[in-house]
């Protein structure tokens, strides 16, 4: 691929017959406004987007979209590697807000109250994403991460809202914690990343799997036998945009326009109808989220 093509949009793919929604996507972080972003998905049969919150200024933001768009709906947290940021500060400013001083246990108590506050909103349909990684946050954030996770599972089951778990490389942890809180009614892998044992282990507990552009990849057979073996009506589809974007324009910008290449791709792995596919993710959406 010539270097040019990382800056040129993918093309419109085929519209869908059937409409879905993109379980999770970060339009904050598009070039695009949302008012294009969200046409431009509706003119393929993405009619609806899960926007997601990962820090206080953009909770808000994802509250206020939502609440001004009927076909957007908003979730709210303090993503995994943002909570450490905030109690031990961010000294090579690597996440948006730009270099932080560190707050200690108090400024996390704030955030969440802020997080709490927010998850009651009508407009705002899931606690997430929230959970754990181990690739970024090193040891010493650990700490940080799991109490704020742990608030993060008691704000959705006070809300009654989905919760939307961000479990890079802490699979065990995460399902651990789940276990010892007691997971809320709806609970959301958004870009599912385990085997399929961990399929299983999620099915079992009625956990929903959202699979992103990743399932596309070449190296990732692991989640194509993950998706193979999920429940189809535990089976959601997101962009994680402008994230994870599905071969064939790995490199390019994700946006939610581009549902329909992950999602025909997931039909081929479980071998149903591309329609069969669009129904159940959009009927599984709407479930977990509760619209």
């Amino acid at each position: 691929m010539a270097p040019q093509d990382k800056n040129t949009p993918p093309p419109l793919p085929e519209p869908l017959r059937v409409a879905v929604a993109d379980s999770h996507t970060h339009l904050d972080m598009q070039d695009s406004s949302v008012e294009e972003a969200l046409a431009k998905a509706a003119s393929v049969g993405v009619t609806t987007v899960v926007q997601v919150g990962c820090d206080l200024a953009g909770s808000r933001w994802a509250a206020e979209t939502a609440a001004a768009h009927d076909s957007v709906h908003a979730t709210v947290a303090l993503h995994p590697n943002e909570a450490p940021r905030i109690v031990l500060g961010d000294t090579d400013g690597w996440s948006r807000q730009g270099a932080r001083e560190p707050g200690g246990d108090s400024a996390l108590d704030e955030a969440l109250a802020e997080i709490d506050r927010l998850a009651a909103l009508p407009q705002v349909r899931g606690v997430g994403e929230t959970g754990l990684d181990y690739f970024r946050t090193g040891p010493e954030g650990m700490a940080a991460q799991e109490a704020s996770f742990r608030a993060h599972i008691q704000i959705a089951k006070r809300h009654d809202k989905a919760l939307v778990i961000h479990d890079r490389e802490a699979h065990d942890d995460v399902l651990r914690i789940l276990r010892e809180e007691g997971a809320p009614d709806r609970v959301v892998f958004h870009c599912y990343s385990g085997d399929a044992e961990m399929a299983k282990i999620c099915a079992a507990a009625g956990y929903f799997m959202s699979f992103a552009g990743n399932v596309t990849f070449k190296n990732a057979q692991h989640l194509r036998d993950a998706l193979a073996v999920a429940p189809p009506e535990l089976v959601l589809v997101e962009t994680d945009a402008p994230f994870l974007t599905p071969a064939p324009y790995r490199g390019r910008a994700n946006a939610p326009y581009l549902i329909p290449v992950t999602l025909r791709a997931m039909a081929e792995v479980t071998s149903v109808t591309e329609d069969a596919m669009a129904t159940a993710v959009a009927t599984n959406t709407a479930r977990a989220f509760g619209y």
